[in-house]
């Protein structure tokens, strides 16, 4: 899954919940559901998501919407070997820039 976001230091919860095309409640539930998401909070309460956080969303979005892992597994599946599923995400993420370029350059032909 492509995710289109600007390059910026945070996130509000508007804009990964609308990348990800999810709601923002899905968005706080897996904030408590998932230890590896930690958003900042300034002054007013407002989550603020990092590049970091993004990257954890995208790994709990594969293997919970696109793989259909229930939630207790894709816990289990990030204790046991997390370094190798943001292994696989970043290969999976750069292919997928690939295939926009190429798809790009084909229509431009």
């Amino acid at each position: 899954m492509h995710i289109d976001l600007p390059e910026k230091r945070y996130y509000k919860i508007g804009e990964v919940a609308k990348a990800f095309n999810v709601n923002t409640s899905l968005i706080r539930f897996w904030e408590k559901e998932f230890d590896i998401i930690k958003p900042k909070k300034n002054a007013k309460g407002n989550r603020l998501f990092t590049q970091e956080d993004i990257k954890n969303f995208k790994l709990i979005f594969n293997l919970v919407k696109e793989r259909g892992f229930t939630l207790d597994g894709a816990k289990q599946k990030l204790k046991k070997n997390i370094d190798s599923l943001f292994d696989n995400q970043e290969i999976i993420t750069r292919l997928e820039a690939v295939k926009a370029e190429l798809i790009k350059i084909k229509n431009q032909l």
